[in-house]
This record gives C-alpha cells, structure tokens and sequence, in this order.
C-alpha cells in the first residue's frame, strides 16, 4: 500500500471526510523520482465545525502522526467543513513549485 492510500484511509477513518483528496507532490520538489515525501491534501469534514484552523490541523496531525513521524516531509493542507465546501463551490489545492533542496 502506498503513502497516499495510508493518507487516505486513517483520514478518513478519524475525520469520517465527505470529499478527500489526496496528492503527492514530490515530484515538484527536489527528491528521489518515486518518493512520497511531499502530499497536498483537501479535507471536507463535519469533525471540523466550530474549530479554528489550527485545532483542525492538529486533528490531521493525530491522525497522521505515523506518517509524519516516518518520512513525511511536507504536509500542506486546506481543512473545511461541509458548509464551507459548498459555500466555495469546491476546487483544488495549488501549492508553489520548491526553490532549494539537496535531493536527498
């Protein structure tokens, strides 16, 4: 099982996420072809109403403490409610291309 499906599956599990997605973008970094290191995530979930964006990151957080604790170099994320989903009309999460790294 890949990085992103374990991403997947414990996000889902500890937030029960309406919409969820998942990408690696490592391969905008400077890494090893194939590495895992850099995911962007959207989370979409009701375990998110009525907290401050920072209480919404520490649940990531929990729910991904292995991972983070075992390679995962780079996690940007955009957490919202239900409401909030459907108040932006959905979209996907852009992050900038990396400017340094050794590639190690």
């Amino acid at each position: 099982m890949t990085r992103i499906h374990r991403i997947e599956d414990r996000l889902r599990a500890a937030l029960q996420a309406q919409h969820l997605q998942v990408e690696n973008d490592s391969h905008k970094h400077a890494v090893p072809p194939g590495s895992e290191t850099h995911i962007n995530a959207l989370i979409v979930s009701p375990a998110f109403d009525g907290l401050r964006l920072v209480a919404r990151q520490r649940l990531v957080y929990s729910a991904l403490a292995d991972e983070l604790s075992s390679g995962l170099h780079a996690l940007a994320l955009r957490t919202l409610t239900p409401a909030e989903w459907a108040a932006q009309g959905g979209g996907v999460v852009e992050t900038p291309p990396c400017h340094g790294g050794t590639g190690r």
